[in-house]
């Protein structure tokens, strides 16, 4: 039989009430009483367990450091899953424009009529981008290069490395995320030399 607290029976804006006092037991039963639901809402639209978990951890996460600080307009439930509708559309948001970015280089470099300047900046950023995928552990960037260079599915490298798809998975994800960061930063910098130029 499944033990019984008073926190069970408190409202949301009593549990968030009592966690901006302090109460760390507060907290954790908003935690036990929303992370299965907000976790099955993000699996949902990203259909990955793994980056669902973590997406709502970090949600989590987010709230132990800045809930305190709330002072909400809308209910705890409608917060809550706000925020975790917004955190996947971000993830969404990045992936897209990364992945866009990396497979679309070597055809952008081929069919855009760019002065000779323009083109070295391209080469520049195609040359850091290579040099990071080489910088990655080796297993890591063995995966990151079968999907993206060889084209291959998730499965496809499972079976060809005799590993989970759930290990695929994951890896390709730590290597967009090391990747990210690094290209964010080369789109802005390309596009202030660009300007500069012109």
């Amino acid at each position: 039989m499944k033990a019984f607290f008073k926190e069970d029976i408190l409202s949301d804006n009593e549990l968030l009430g009592q966690f901006q006092q302090g109460s760390t037991v507060a907290f954790e039963a908003l935690y036990s009483r929303y992370f299965p639901r907000l976790y099955q809402h993000a699996f949902k639209m990203l259909k990955d367990q793994d980056e669902a978990q973590d997406l709502i951890q970090e949600l989590f996460t987010s709230f132990w450091i800045k809930g305190r600080e709330l002072d909400l307009t809308t209910s705890v439930s409608s917060y809550l899953y706000a925020a975790t509708r917004n955190r996947v559309l971000n993830l969404f948001e990045h992936n897209r424009v990364h992945d866009h970015y990396v497979s679309s280089l070597g055809e952008f470099l081929s069919t855009v009529e760019m002065s000779v300047d323009e083109v070295v900046i391209e080469k520049e950023l195609a040359e850091i981008i290579e040099s990071e995928i080489k910088q990655m552990p080796s297993k890591m960037r063995e995966i990151f290069e079968l999907s993206r260079k060889e084209d291959l599915s998730h499965k496809e490298i499972a079976d060809y490395l005799a590993i989970s798809d759930k290990t695929v998975k994951k890896q390709i994800s730590n290597a967009l995320k090391i990747l990210r960061m690094k290209i964010s930063y080369s789109l802005v910098f390309a596009q202030a030399c660009i300007e500069f130029i012109n």
